[in-house]
């Protein structure tokens, strides 16, 4: 993909998100390219929706595995170079922030990358941050189905190393118990305000 074309596939995607009241956050080699705050709730917007994936252990799941839970969904993949981490520790660091209100919260972290995210290698990945946070993977096709139903960019690019790189936005979406969006949060959220911006939603269900 030239570079003309790239940056016109983010600046349409940017466009899309904010025509729902969000502005989308993409980084480029793990580098927050569009430094803007999310807006807390997407006014109609049509966010999540059905998917089948592949868990750690094997098991085929989809997203009525997880109802009667609030959800934390994050797109990224293991490979990446430091946003991912973070937002993954940042969730990990809620999860004990919210104390025995952890149990009604399943966090996901969903694969770009499946070529390389076997579901072995995900497994292994999400318990070095935190144990209850679920790692699922799928075939290219099951990967591109949730991320348009979640409307996340993500796109690989050559590394020098000869290897490769994924471009991709970075958002944490709540869902609530019955598979309804919530809220959206940016990726560079604190542990500290996720479980600020989620324990109210846990307390009124």
């Amino acid at each position: 993909m030239t570079a003309i074309r790239r940056l016109l596939l983010i600046t349409s995607v940017a466009a899309l998100l904010l025509g729902s009241g969000m502005l989308a956050i993409v980084f480029i080699e793990g580098r927050d390219i569009h430094p803007a705050t999310a807006a807390n709730t997407a006014t109609g917007a049509s966010l999540g929706g059905p998917f089948t994936l592949v868990a750690a252990d094997g098991r085929t799941v989809t997203d009525q595995s997880y109802r009667g839970k609030w959800l934390l969904v994050y797109f990224g993949y293991t490979y990446c170079p430091d946003v991912c981490p973070t937002t993954l520790n940042n969730i990990a660091q809620a999860l004990v922030r919210l104390g025995a209100d952890t149990r009604a919260v399943t966090p996901i972290f969903i694969t770009v990358d499946p070529q390389r995210d076997t579901r072995q290698v995900i497994g292994q990945y999400v318990k070095a941050f935190d144990p209850r946070i679920v790692g699922l993977t799928g075939s290219q096709a099951q990967i591109a189905a949730v991320a348009k139903e979640y409307r996340v960019y993500y796109e690989p690019q050559p590394a020098q190393n000869g290897g490769y790189l994924v471009d991709h936005s970075s958002f944490i979406y709540v869902i609530d118990p019955h598979g309804k969006f919530v809220k959206i949060l940016p990726g560079s959220t604190s542990g500290a305000e996720i479980a600020a911006a989620i324990r109210p939603f846990i307390a009124g269900s």
